[in-house]
C-alpha cells in the first residue's frame, strides 16, 4: 500500500519543557528517532486549498442545517418566512439534505487532503492544523443543531434544577410544556446520565437566557467550544511527551470532521469531558497531579465515564519508574482529592453521589453495531427461530459486557510497561465503551485523543481511523433529520438519498479522486493481480505479493 509520509517523528522541539518534565522512561526511547523532515514551500502553499475547501464544506453544513437541523417548537425561527419555505416544502428538505450530505463530504475531502500536504509535519504543520479547526468551526458555530438533538435535553435538566427537583431521580416530563422545548421523547422518564458540574451549568444557561432555546443551544455550543480548544491545546503537548509529532495528533483528533460536527455542530458537552481529560492527562504525566486531579475530577463532573481513566492519573503522577507502594500512596491522594471534591460538590447542590447510581446502570436499549448489541440481534434471532423466550438476552448480555470490561481494565491498571501507561488508559477506556449495549458515532471521539498522541502508524491504523470516520459521517447525516410530520412520506426517502450520496462520496474518494485514492491504494487490485485473477499463474510463475 502506497502511503502518507510517516508522521510518528519526533518533534523539533518541546514546548513549556516538557522534555524536562516527561517521564525517564519515554526521554530515554525517544534518542533514536529522526526529526521530520520540514514541508516544501510547494507543500505549504497547497495547505491553504483544503483549508478553503474545508470553509465551504462547513458553509454548506451550515446551510443544509437550516432545512433540516433540529429547532423547538417555540423557537421564534419557525415562524421565519425563509424558513417556513425551506422546511415545510418538499424542494427545500430535500436540496437540504443534500447540501448537508455534500458538505460533510467535501470537509472530510479536505481533512484528508490537510493530512496530505502536511505529511512531513513539519515546524508549520501545527500552525496550518490550528487555522483549519478555526476556520472550519466558525460556519458551524451558527448552524442548527445536527447529528443529535441532546443539547434540548440540557435545556430541560437545566430546567430541573432550577424546579428544585433531583435529576438523578425524575425525567424532564415532570416539567410543563418540555417537548416543546425539543427535547427527545426517549429523555422522557431517563434520570441524567451527567455529573454534577454539567447539572450546574445546564442550571446557569437556563438562568441566563431563561426559556429561549436559540439561546441556549448558543451557549452550549460555546461551552462544547471551549472543550475543543483545550483539546487542541492539549493534544499537540500529550502528543510531543511520546515523541509524536503534536501537528498530526492534532489533524487526526481535533480536525477531523467527525469531531468538528459532533462537538461544535452538535454541541455535545463531550467536548468538555474529553478536553478536561486530555488536559489533565498531561499534567499527570509532567509530575503536576494535584492539577491533573482537578481536572479529571472536573471532566468527571460533566460526564462520569471518565472516572475509569482516575486510577492511570495517579500511576502518571507517581512517575514511571515508580514502584508498588509509591503507587499506591499516589492512588490515595487521588482517590482522596477526588472524594472531597465530589463529595463538596454534591452537598453544595444537594444530590451527594446520586451520579454513581447513573454510572453503575448499564442503560437501556442496544444498537446493531455495538459488539453486544450485534450478538443480542444474533441470538435473539436463533432463538426466535425456535420460538423461545428472548426478553432475557440483551439484559444478560449487558451485565457479561459491564464484567468482561471491569476485567480488562483491571487488568491494564495491573499489566504492562510503565512507559506505556497513556496507551493503557486508552485501551482500558475502549474496553468500556465498546462493551457497552449502546456506540454512539461520537463515542469513538472519548477515545481518539489517547491513541492519536501516542501514535497512529500510516498503515491499517489510520485507514481504520478514515473508514470508522466516514462510517458514522454517513450515519450521522442520514440518522438524524428533522422533518415535519405532514411531510412523514418523505422521510424514509431522505434518509436513503443521504446514504446513497454518503456511498457514492466514499467510493469516489478511495477510488477515483486522483488526490486522495492513494491512501486507499491497498484496496484496489493492481493490474498485475487482475491479470493473474483472470488467467491464474504461468507455469513457474510466483504471484504478485
Amino acid at each position: 500500500m502506497r502511503k502518507v509520509r510517516a508522521a510518528n517523528r519526533r518533534p523539533e522541539r518541546f514546548e513549556d519543557g516538557e522534555r524536562e518534565k516527561m517521564a525517564p522512561d519515554m526521554r530515554k526511547d525517544s534518542a533514536a528517532r529522526p526529526v521530520a523532515d520540514a514541508p516544501s514551500a510547494t507543500d505549504r502553499h497547497a495547505s491553504f486549498n483544503p483549508l478553503w475547501q474545508g470553509l465551504v464544506g462547513s458553509m454548506m453544513i451550515a446551510l443544509g442545517s437550516f432545512g433540516v437541523g433540529w429547532l423547538a417548537s417555540v423557537s421564534p425561527m419557525n415562524r421565519n418566512p425563509l424558513l417556513i419555505a425551506i422546511r415545510t416544502e418538499y424542494a427545500g428538505v430535500i436540496t437540504s439534505t443534500v447540501v448537508l450530505t455534500l458538505g460533510c463530504w467535501i470537509l472530510f475531502r479536505a481533512w484528508l487532503r490537510l493530512g496530505q500536504v502536511n505529511a512531513g509535519w513539519g515546524p508549520d504543520s501545527l500552525k496550518a492544523v490550528k487555522k483549519a479547526v478555526w476556520t472550519w468551526s466558525a460556519p458551524m458555530l451558527l448552524a442548527l443543531p445536527i447529528f443529535s438533538r441532546d443539547v434540548f435535553a440540557y435545556i430541560g435538566q437545566g430546567r430541573l434544577v432550577d424546579a428544585g427537583q433531583d435529576p438523578y431521580v425524575t425525567g424532564i416530563s415532570s416539567l410543563n410544556n418540555w417537548f416543546q422545548l425539543g427535547t427527545d421523547i426517549t429523555w422522557a422518564q431517563d434520570e441524567t446520565p451527567y455529573g454534577p458540574l454539567f447539572l450546574l451549568l445546564e442550571y446557569w444557561v437556563f438562568r441566563a437566557v431563561g426559556f429561549s432555546p436559540d439561546l441556549s443551544v448558543l451557549l452550549f455550543r460555546l461551552i462544547a467550544f471551549a472543550g475543543v480548544i483545550l483539546c487542541l491545546v492539549y493534544v499537540p503537548k500529550l502528543a510531543a511527551l511520546h515523541h509524536v509529532s503534536g501537528a498530526k495528533a492534532a489533524w487526526i483528533t481535533v480536525a477531523n470532521p467527525l469531531f468538528l460536527i459532533s462537538f461544535v455542530a452538535s454541541a455535545h458537552n463531550d467536548a468538555v469531558m474529553v478536553g478536561l481529560a486530555v488536559a489533565a492527562t498531561y499534567y499527570a504525566a509532567t509530575r503536576r497531579g494535584v492539577l491533573a486531579v482537578v481536572l479529571m475530577t472536573a471532566s468527571i463532573g460533566i460526564k462520569p465515564i471518565t472516572m475509569v481513566l482516575l486510577p492511570f492519573i495517579g500511576l502518571l503522577w507517581a512517575g514511571t519508574d515508580a514502584k508498588w507502594p509509591r503507587k499506591i500512596l499516589y492512588w490515595c491522594y487521588t482517590l482522596a482529592l477526588f472524594a472531597a471534591i465530589m463529595l463538596a460538590v454534591g452537598l453544595a447542590n444537594g444530590y451527594g453521589i446520586g451520579w454513581l447510581k447513573v454510572m453503575l446502570g448499564t442503560g437501556t436499549g442496544s444498537v446493531l453495531f455495538a459488539p453486544v448489541g450485534a450478538l443480542n440481534a444474533l441470538l435473539s434471532g436463533i432463538f426466535d427461530a425456535f420460538s423461545l423466550p428472548t426478553n432475557w438476552i440483551l439484559p444478560v448480555l449487558k451485565v457479561g459486557g459491564r464484567l468482561l470490561s471491569v476485567v480488562l481494565v483491571l487488568v491494564l491498571i495491573f499489566k504492562g510497561k510503565p512507559s506505556h501507561l497513556v496507551q493503557r488508559m486508552a485501551l482500558a477506556f475502549t474496553a468500556l465503551v465498546v462493551l457497552s449495549p449502546i456506540v454512539q458515532p461520537w463515542y469513538l471521539l472519548w477515545l481518539l485523543p489517547f491513541f492519536a498522541v501516542t501514535g497512529i502508524r500510516d498503515d491499517w491504523q489510520i485507514v481504520w481511523v478514515y473508514f470508522t470516520t466516514a462510517f458514522f459521517i454517513a450515519f450521522g447525516a442520514a440518522d438524524q433529520l428533522f422533518i415535519w410530520q405532514f411531510l412523514g412520506d418523505l422521510d424514509p426517502w431522505v434518509k436513503h438519498l443521504s446514504t446513497g450520496i454518503s456511498w457514492v462520496a466514499m467510493f469516489y474518494l478511495a477510488y477515483l479522486d486522483p488526490r486522495t485514492r492513494t491512501l486507499f491504494t491497498g484496496l484496489v487490485p493492481s493490474k498485475q493481480w487482475l491479470r493473474v485473477l483472470r488467467s491464474g499463474p504461468k507455469k513457474d510463475e510466483v504471484a504478485p505479493s
